[in-house]
């Protein structure tokens, strides 16, 4: 076929197998996912150059960005991904400046051809999968850390080994399992190092509760994941008589102190990322978008979506590594906004959202839960997070948790949680049953949370009356469950279908190492885990 494509990376890919016509179900054209290959063996090649070499911050940093523009939802541009590719030659050349002449069969006199994997035995396609799409993930974390300052050695040296691991065609199935669960322990540092940058740049998350109204008068939306960015237009807006409402993984924004400090940052926008396409028809604002989940603008509103950082789409104006948001800033002046106030309620019609149950707010009351689960006031933990999606089924999250009982809590995190973070659970031990922990990269305080009652409960972690219930997406999701794998946390109920590029004896294998579980109905499951 004309322009074909191959891609399986996140949860939506065509009958679950793959996408392989003229476009992708996320909107990228074949041309773009060709180009996104090419971008990936370029980065493969460059790793193979850098075998031996001490690392540059230039090659460090270029490796980052391009895999984080090859995530889901992030780079629609063919041309932006087209100046990541020939910067990756450009490197790879001064590296190995004789290898484009070179005939020896070392590996590094060319690019690797990402068809080689596609089409390689499925048992190493598999592994190879987890490897580059947890490290896709792994490299978001990775980019928010690096603009706030924050780079790890370790975990850079892993995105090399990674790299040259996927394109090198000797190794098995026994070399290629210790790399991808090695791959989960490097992510749990990568997501420790943005944890301490969010930390030391915006301060210690705390409980806020969020409005879901839109005052009248001009406003931005962001969208999202990097609060450097979304600091920066606070202070750019500051004084402009604009106000700032998030969207999407944004919202966690509100519960640090030097960003909430800011009286204009008023509110969240909107429900899940993939409703965008509806709610943003008639926004009469500018939507600026910071990381992925940006789905192709529809023509009623492409005048207003700008995008920064590896994030970009043909047409729409990119505000550069200089951070001028002059003309997001312009367009939300001549907007003008809404002439009333107006408030876009959540799913479930509630009105606010409360978040920033950061691990320092939930081991705060460590004792009060210890002390319920004594005295049997309290049953059971859920972590009930991870990506949300349009693919039918996943009301399944929200059933879910309406249907656990009430002496039960609700940790959350990630942007699966707006498929019921507006609902109201009451509350359990002077805590909200529903506790809404952060971003996806909080993950790495969940489960500090989880360590920390598993030492004052005297048990594992696997004994803990705690189960998570994940939903995954995209590639994020794929390095957060290898870091939970790592710690040897089984029993996991995964959904809302697992993932494509799983072979059945990869599956069989992690099933029976670590109890992973496909998710089933809300009552079964929880009947089952209650049991």
């Amino acid at each position: 076929m004309e322009h074909n494509m191959f891609c399986f990376q996140c949860e939506q890919t065509a009958g679950c197998s793959g996408c392989m016509g003229k476009a992708g179900v996320c909107g990228k054209t074949a041309a773009t996912a060709r180009i996104q290959d090419e971008l990936t063996g370029a980065l493969i090649g460059l790793a193979r150059a850098a075998e031996g070499k001490e690392h540059s911050k230039e090659a460090d940093h270029l490796i980052v960005k391009g895999l984080c523009a090859t995530l889901t939802n992030v780079s629609f541009d063919d041309n932006a991904l087209n100046e990541l590719l020939e910067e990756a030659g450009r490197l790879k050349d001064s590296l190995s400046p004789l290898c484009s002449s070179c005939t020896s069969e070392c590996g590094k006199t060319e690019d690797f051809d990402l068809n080689r994997l596609w089409t390689d035995n499925e048992d190493i396609r598999s592994l190879k999968s987890l490897i580059l799409f947890g490290m896709r993930g792994m490299a978001a974390y990775a980019y928010h850390a690096m603009v706030l300052g924050h780079e790890d050695r370790g975990v850079m040296d892993y995105f090399y080994k990674g790299l040259f691991a996927v394109g090198y065609d000797s190794y098995t199935i026994q070399d290629l399992l210790p790399i991808v669960m090695e791959l989960g322990a490097v992510n749990l540092d990568c997501m420790a190092l943005l944890d301490k940058a969010n930390r030391q740049a915006f301060g210690i998350p705390a409980p806020a509760q969020v409005s879901l109204a839109v005052e009248k008068g001009p406003f931005i939306v962001i969208s999202g994941h990097d609060l450097h960015d979304l600091k920066l237009l606070l202070e750019q807006t500051e004084g402009k008589g604009i106000n700032i409402y998030t969207h999407g993984e944004m919202l966690p924004a509100h519960a640090y102190p030097e960003l909430r400090k800011y009286g204009h940052l008023k509110g969240n926008f909107g429900t899940a990322w993939q409703n965008q396409q509806k709610e943003f028809a008639d926004l009469p604002a500018p939507v600026l978008f910071t990381t992925n989940c940006l789905m192709p603008p529809k023509p009623s509103y492409s005048d207003r979506v700008f995008t920064t950082a590896v994030v970009s789409f043909p047409g729409m104006v990119h505000i550069d590594d200089r951070k001028d948001f002059s003309p997001v800033i312009g367009k939300a002046l001549e907007l003008g906004g809404y002439k009333e106030d107006v408030t876009i309620p959540g799913i479930n019609g509630g009105t606010s959202v409360t978040t920033g149950f950061g691990r320092e707010a939930v081991l705060a009351a460590a004792g009060t839960v210890v002390e319920a689960v004594n005295q049997k006031a309290l049953r059971h933990i859920f972590l009930v997070g991870g990506c949300d999606g349009a693919r039918p089924g996943r009301n399944y999250y929200t059933d879910f948790v309406k249907q656990t009982p009430e002496d039960t809590l609700v940790l959350t995190l990630a942007c699966g949680k707006y498929r019921f973070n507006d609902l109201e659970l009451g509350t359990l031990a002077g805590l909200p049953r529903l506790l809404d922990m952060g971003q996806c990269n909080d993950a790495f305080g969940a489960i500090q949370v989880a360590v920390a009652l598993s030492e004052a409960f005297g048990c594992s972690v696997n004994d803990l009356p705690l189960t998570l219930v994940l939903s995954w997406y995209e590639q994020k999701a794929v390095c957060i469950l290898l870091s939970l794998l790592h710690l040897g946390i089984k029993n996991i109920y995964l959904g809302p279908t697992l993932p494509a590029f799983l072979s059945p004896a990869i599956l069989d294998y992690l099933v029976e190492q670590f109890d992973i579980r496909p998710i089933s109905t809300p009552g079964k499951d929880l009947a089952t885990i209650l049991a």
